[in-house]
């Protein structure tokens, strides 16, 4: 796995409808076994949280298209973390919550309007989500730590 020497939380971005566009916020609240209090996305599922790196972002803007954090839908987005990089079973720590890897990419059943525009959209292949083993409250700015462990045990 390819970490830098700083590795942080970039962006927090939520939704209290599916669907829609996500909003940044500064702060947010992680609920073990649940997810993001207030997003739309969390549940008892194992799809609770989405990650994408920034640079994945970035990678998209020099293609063309006019994104920025939150925009593929990821709740939490990162820098200095290979993301696309996590197994399912790894662990990430942001302060006291810790989060589960789960599901690595998704199936894209329609295409977005970024793939749309420019003909390719990293989220299904680069994002990854968790579930939230132990909650709190992360901030932007935040240091994300790389844990390798086995997987916790279903709740």
């Amino acid at each position: 796995m390819v970490r830098f020497e700083s590795t942080t939380v970039e962006a927090i971005s939520v939704s209290n409808q599916k669907g829609i566009p996500k909003s940044n916020v500064e702060t947010a609240r992680f609920v073990a076994g649940w997810g993001i209090e207030g997003d739309a996305h969390a549940g008892k599922w194992h799809r609770q949280v989405s990650i994408l790196a920034m640079e994945s972002v970035e990678r998209m803007r020099e293609l063309g298209a006019e994104v920025s954090a939150g925009n593929f839908a990821e709740n939490l987005t990162t820098r200095g973390l290979d993301v696309a990089g996590l197994k399912i079973g790894d662990r990430l720590r942001i302060g006291e919550v810790e989060l589960e890897i789960t599901q690595i990419g998704k199936e894209c059943h329609s295409h977005c309007a970024i793939y749309d525009k420019i003909g390719d959209c990293v989220m299904p292949r680069e994002g990854v989500f968790a579930r939230v083993i132990a909650g709190g409250t992360v901030s932007v700015g935040m240091t994300v730590e790389f844990l390798k462990g086995e997987p916790a045990r279903a709740e």
